[in-house]
C-alpha cells in the first residue's frame, strides 16, 4: 500500500496517509462502507448522482461538527441530482446519535471502521491514528473525480465555496 508524507499535519505534527494518491479526472475507487445501521454501503449505489464525499476524523470533533452540518444546510439547496456522503471512522452507533443530536438529516453519514475502505481508496487514511485525512472529493455522475482538496492542517474546515461550486456546475 503506497504511503505519502508531507501532505497533512496533525497539531502541526505532520502524518502518513495512507492508501493510493487520486486526482481530478481519475476514475473514483470503489469502497464500502457501513450505514448508520450497520447495512454495507457500495460506493455503486450513488453511480448516476453528483457526490460530494465529505471525508471527517470524527463528528465529536468541533471542525468535523462544524463542517458536516454546513454541508446538511447546503445539502438543501443542491438539489436531488446531489449526495451528499460524510464519511468517518466513527462507530455507526456514534454518528447515529450524533446526526439525531444534530439534526443532521440530508447528508449521508457513513462509517469507514470496519475495513477503512474509502480512506485506502481515497489515500486519506492516517497511519499513525487510523483516522481520516479531512478532504472532499466531487464525483460527476460517471464517476470521473472533477474536484478534490486535502486540507493540510487537519483542524481546519475545508474551502466550501470551490466544493460546492464544482458540485453545483455538474448538474
Amino acid at each position: 500500500m503506497a504511503e505519502r508524507t508531507g501532505v497533512v499535519t496533525v497539531g502541526g505534527n505532520p502524518v502518513t496517509l495512507v492508501g493510493n494518491e487520486v486526482n481530478v479526472g481519475d476514475k473514483a475507487p470503489d469502497f464500502e462502507v457501513v450505514d448508520n445501521d450497520l447495512n454495507p454501503v457500495s460506493s455503486s449505489e450513488f453511480d448516476g448522482k453528483v457526490r460530494i464525499i465529505a471525508v471527517v476524523a470524527s463528528l465529536d470533533t468541533s471542525v468535523c461538527d462544524v463542517e458536516t452540518r454546513r454541508f446538511n444546510q447546503e445539502a438543501g439547496k443542491l438539489g436531488d441530482d446531489v449526495v451528499i456522503l460524510t464519511v468517518s471512522m466513527d462507530l455507526p452507533f456514534a454518528q447515529k446519535r450524533w446526526c439525531g443530536a444534530a439534526g443532521v438529516d440530508q447528508v449521508k453519514v457513513l462509517s469507514d471502521h470496519k475495513l477503512a475502505s474509502l480512506g485506502e481508496a481515497f489515500g486519506v487514511l492516517i497511519k499513525e491514528t487510523r483516522l481520516l485525512a479531512r478532504s472532499t472529493f466531487v464525483v460527476d455522475r460517471d464517476g470521473v473525480i472533477r474536484y478534490a482538496q486535502i486540507v493540510p492542517e487537519l483542524g481546519t474546515e475545508p474551502d466550501y465555496e470551490p466544493i460546492l461550486k464544482a458540485a453545483k456546475e455538474l448538474v
